[in-house]
């Protein structure tokens, strides 16, 4: 297949195309408490093929791409192409460049240990501080190899291997008729048994309080800490104001050699693409364009170095090495994570839902679970919501010196942020 479609998409009388062929290998496994109830492997292949065609005069530039099967016949993949040409050309943005760098890091052809990385989920999660009202009610453990090969009309061929992973968790904490569920998800390359385990074990402290929480009461704008995953949120808006097509779309104002605010009082941060990040379920070193990832400083203490993205919008912005940015680290502060759990403020833990909008800054969540540190005393409290502008709060935002990786993101362990409104319901 990969061979008839390289053929065709070379005959096809296009500017230019990108054809990926991935497969992913796997095992799943689905608990009920610790009672497997079933399990499967799978392995699946498939194609992408995108294709490039351009207008008038090669003023234009259109692209579309469409998933083929393996099982797909002569005639369906002749008329998927034909589909995604003609499409294509119905696109009109302005001309670019697609990748013809040629690949200059060795191929990642290291085989992942599919039933090892299960065999540790299972593990670690069987050792968990459970009691009769704190427990694991079912889980879902998803463990893959993926080998992706990518190619280009440009002489660009990479093939990686990676793992990728996933754990679902439910757990229940109770009092009497009174029972509260959380869910968590982790997403990793392998399994990280320790984190997995200490992460878990707070799910089941904060469940028992969430029991025992009372209304949150009206505070107006307290310092807020964030100490959970839910920070990536705030830490992903950096990431976002220098994504080259939103510079292009107008959705940020960042200058390259400016500083994101006009006034530092809290600490300077530091964004840092990342070539590689150990345990990362994108730990690929080629993106899908087959540009390489190199490390590169999008941030430093506080002031834009450049800009990301795929070829389109790095072309148009006159970049001429970019990349997609999979794996990030976003660097820690001046205080320890104790310090900045010093003096009155509000810690929140769990939200039913937690956002920062890219373009304008607007934080948004509802509360779920926090605990509110006042005169030396602390209250577990729940419900009301926080709101406000990440924009005005990053002047005096402080990180700490610890760090937590999230997957491809590694993020200080502690964030503490002021003018935020956290509306209480008392």
């Amino acid at each position: 297949m990969l061979d008839m479609l390289k053929e065709k998409l070379s005959g096809l009388g296009v500017y230019g195309w990108e054809l990926t062929e991935t497969r992913t290998r796997g095992w799943e496994f689905y608990f009920i408490g610790h009672r497997l109830d079933q399990n499967r492997a799978k392995d699946i292949l498939d194609y992408r093929a995108k294709v490039y065609v351009a207008t008038e005069g090669g003023k234009y530039l259109g692209a579309a791409s469409a998933l083929i099967s393996p099982t797909a016949s002569e005639t369906d993949v002749d008329r998927i192409l034909a589909d995604i040409k003609f499409q294509a050309g119905l696109m009109k943005d302005p001309a670019y460049t697609l990748t013809s760098l040629p690949v200059t890091v060795p191929e990642k052809r290291e085989s992942v240990d599919v039933e090892a990385i299960a065999e540790s989920f299972i593990a670690a999660l069987a050792t968990l501080p459970e009691t009769d009202t704190e427990y694991i009610n079912s889980y879902e453990i998803f463990v893959n190899e993926l080998t992706r090969h990518t190619l280009n009309s440009n002489g660009v061929e990479y093939t990686c291997i990676f793992p990728s992973s996933m754990a679902e968790v439910v757990v229940n904490a109770r009092a009497g008729d009174h029972e509260i569920e959380l869910y968590r998800a982790f997403r990793s390359g392998t399994c990280d048994g320790e984190n997995l385990r200490s992460e878990l074990a707070r799910a089941l402290q904060f469940g028992r309080d969430r029991l025992i929480a009372q209304p949150t009461p009206i505070l107006d704008k307290p310092d807020v800490v964030l100490s959970t995953d839910d920070a990536v949120e705030i830490y992903s808006y950096f990431l976002d104001k220098t994504f080259a097509r939103f510079k292009l779309m107008g959705m940020t104002d960042w200058e390259a050699g400016k500083p994101i605010c006009p006034e530092f009082k809290g600490d300077r941060i530091s964004v840092r693409a990342l070539s590689s990040l150990r345990n990362s379920d994108r730990d690929f070193p080629v993106d899908a364009e087959g540009s390489v990832i190199e490390d590169r400083d999008l941030i430093k203490d506080g002031v834009v170095q450049c800009f990301w993205g795929s070829r389109q919008f790095a072309s148009y912005l006159g970049l001429e090495k970019s990349s997609a940015v999979p794996n990030v680290r976003y660097y820690g502060g001046t205080k320890s994570a104790e310090e900045l759990r010093q003096g009155d403020f509000l810690e929140l833990v769990e939200f039913s839902d937690f956002q920062v909008d890219p373009m304008g800054g607007t934080v948004a969540g509802e509360i779920r679970l926090g605990y509110l540190h006042q005169g030396g005393r602390v209250t577990v409290v729940t419900g009301g919501s926080l709101s406000g502008s990440l924009t005005e709060a990053i002047p005096t935002m402080e990180f700490s010196k610890e760090e937590k990786q999230y997957n491809n993101n590694v993020i200080p362990a502690v964030t503490r942020l002021k003018g935020l409104t956290v509306t209480g319901i008392k």
